[in-house]
């Protein structure tokens, strides 16, 4: 029996999303069968750039496409979505051929998950890392002896978190962090001697709450910034950590949380994201690099 849906035409326009667009932009995320995070996406659109598709039948976005710059040495690409009933039509790489084009030489990072890994690598990206969720209510075990002190972000620290932070992921990323008051419930910072050597920030998403970023100078420290912000709430966590930090990941599954999926760090244009991998234990979001 044939569809009632129309095809996609090959020519479908591709539009910048806007605030106005934030509930479309969460239908769609419900329809793919994702939470709707229409407080992730409200930072999304504000962030960053956004790309969309409307559906030909007039009901709502048929794709999205988000880029956050970071001035010209990276731009994060996240929430490549195409609504359900017009997938495997050619509409996400149409709309990834539009980003690309406008991105133009900056160097491109994205979190890809299996399904969609081939038809980046089609596009350029190259694979250059793992991501490992974990989930779950956070039962501190084992040994956390530190030298740093964990305690709450007032406004006075933005200047030396937006520094260390620059430091961390290579590039300027000010017009992000300026809005993770806002949008984060918790943010913390680890000091040691006065120096801020850490920081991380915990916010809500689909009974959830969400660590990220999460930068530490140690795993040490990055565990005392876990449990400082899991101590803040009654919700199970939810982060993404660089598979390489393998004595976080450990230290996750003695403390009760659940590993898995995995998702894969992809670049083009660049050997592999700028700054200093071993200090960066997780992302704001993993749309946002």
């Amino acid at each position: 029996m044939p569809s009632s849906l129309p095809r996609p035409p090959a020519d479908s326009p591709v539009r910048r999303l806007t605030p106005g667009d934030l509930v479309a932009c969460a239908d769609l995320c419900e329809d793919r069968g994702w939470s709707r995070d229409e407080h992730r996406w409200g930072l999304l659109l504000a962030a960053g750039t956004a790309y969309g598709m409307d559906a030909p039948e007039g009901k709502g976005l048929m794709a999205t496409c988000v880029v956050t710059s970071y001035g010209s040495r990276l731009a994060a690409i996240g929430m490549l979505l195409v609504a359900e009933r017009y997938a495997r039509q050619g509409v996400g790489r149409r709309l990834m051929n539009h980003v690309l084009a406008e991105t133009g030489d900056i160097p491109l990072s994205l979190y890809a998950t299996a399904a969609g890994r081939p038809l980046y690598e089609q596009l350029g990206f190259t694979g250059v890392g793992r991501i490992e969720r974990v989930t779950g209510l956070l039962r501190p075990a084992g040994d956390r002896s530190s030298a740093v002190s964990v305690r709450p972000a007032a406004a006075e620290d933005l200047r030396a978190l937006v520094r260390l932070d620059a430091e961390v992921f290579g590039t300027d990323r000010t017009h992000v962090l300026a809005r993770l008051p806002s949008y984060a419930d918790h943010i913390r910072v680890a000091e040691d001697g006065g120096d801020l050597v850490g920081y991380a920030a915990a916010w809500p998403s689909a009974g959830t709450q969400v660590i990220g970023p999460l930068i530490a100078r140690d795993t040490a420290t990055a565990r005392e910034l876990v449990v400082s912000l899991a101590g803040a709430t009654d919700r199970p966590l939810r982060t993404d950590i660089d598979a390489r930090h393998s004595e976080l990941l450990d230290w996750f599954e003695e403390c009760g949380l659940r590993v898995g999926p995995t998702t894969t760090l992809m670049v083009r244009g660049a050997s592999g994201p700028p700054g200093d991998w071993s200090r960066r234990y997780a992302p704001l979001t993993v749309a946002m690099g």
